[in-house]
């Protein structure tokens, strides 16, 4: 499955959501964040690491998604963000799809808003959100093998992820 980046294009709108099998930009994600009524960008890009739970040598991850469904929850996440802290300017949500390497970014959440405290809780707000009510998968490969992480969970509400509120 290719999902294209629709980095050509961005949204009129303060929020932009995206699911691709493309390379996350995360200069481009930073930049379309920054305005003039907001002193703060805070950004949070989740990289492949070479290690889980009980395995020390993980090599690559395949991420999974029901597509329409974490977009749904996406904007969902925005809502509450906006809810939970009305001074944000920009939110940015992206996730991959498909095989990453070690190193590659398999998530980005960005916030802006006037001042650096909320714009770090809001961004804190936004990926805890993604992380436990998007519906996105991943599969751990190691030397040995591979297997769905093991920290597998039931989604939840973005109303009802713990945070600041």
């Amino acid at each position: 499955m290719h999902l294209p980046f629709s980095a050509t294009t961005p949204p009129a709108a303060n929020e932009w959501y995206e699911i691709t099998s493309d390379e996350l930009p995360v200069g481009l994600a930073y930049d379309w964040a920054v305005l003039p009524q907001c002193g703060a960008v805070v950004l949070f890009s989740g990289t492949v690491r070479d290690h889980a739970d009980g395995r020390t040598d993980v090599v690559a991850l395949d991420y999974e998604a029901y597509v329409e469904a974490a977009l749904d929850r996406f904007a969902q996440i925005g809502d509450e963000t906006r809810r939970r802290f009305p001074t944000a300017g920009r939110i940015v949500l992206w996730h991959r799809v498909g095989r990453l390497a070690l190193g590659e970014s398999s998530v980005i959440a960005v916030v802006s808003a006037p001042h650096r405290p909320e714009a770090f809780e809001a961004a804190r707000f936004a990926i805890d959100a993604l992380k436990e009510s998007a519906p996105i998968w991943k599969k751990e490969h190691w030397s040995g093998g591979s297997d769905w992480g093991t920290d597998a969970h039931d989604l939840v509400s973005p109303r009802d992820v713990a945070g600041s509120q």
